[in-house]
């Protein structure tokens, strides 16, 4: 793994296009965003809203980060799928995010105790070096999930004739 460098720059540029609605272009991104203002706020359905890429933020940021670690610790899982949910309160200083959940749901391959407690320290690593999440000064739940799945069968991996059922091609 090549070392870091002390400081790494972001760049994301947005532009407010017409009503409710604008656009956002990243440095290292080809395709721009279209978002608009929340619908509950007079923005428009079906567009993404700066509180939707704040939350996308925190699940890419954790699901990077898990992926990081995980690989670093060699270990295997199935499938992570991470859910965050931001409630926006009123104050009497206007609108503001006053918590954030983090829901990862892990799938580990093997039913072992010891397995399910190094996933559940490697989901906890993760929450801690998350950088995007440690950016925010709401308050923040972590809730990880830890299950197992029964081996998943190859795409290009041929039925075996028992495993036919009657009708399959």
């Amino acid at each position: 793994m090549a070392p870091m460098e002390n400081q790494h720059r972001f760049r994301v540029v947005a532009w407010w296009a017409a009503g409710r609605t604008g656009i956002a272009k990243s440095s290292s991104a080809l395709n721009a965003i279209h978002f608009t203002s929340p619908p509950a706020f007079g923005g428009v359905d079906g567009r993404w809203t700066p509180q939707d890429l704040l939350l996308c933020a925190v699940a890419s940021c954790f699901t990077t980060t898990f992926s990081a670690v995980a690989e670093d610790s060699k270990f295997e899982y199935t499938d992570l799928q991470v859910e965050v949910e931001g409630a926006i309160v009123k104050t009497d200083a206007g609108y503001r995010f006053g918590e954030v959940c983090i829901r990862p749901n892990l799938i580990i391959p093997h039913e072992q105790e010891q397995e399910r407690a190094h996933a559940l320290k490697l989901l906890q690593k993760a929450e801690g070096l998350c950088l995007v999440s440690h950016a925010l000064s709401v308050a923040q739940r972590f809730e990880p999930r830890v299950q197992v799945s029964e081996p998943r069968a190859e795409v290009n991996q041929p039925l075996s004739v028992s495993d036919r059922k009657e009708g399959d091609v």
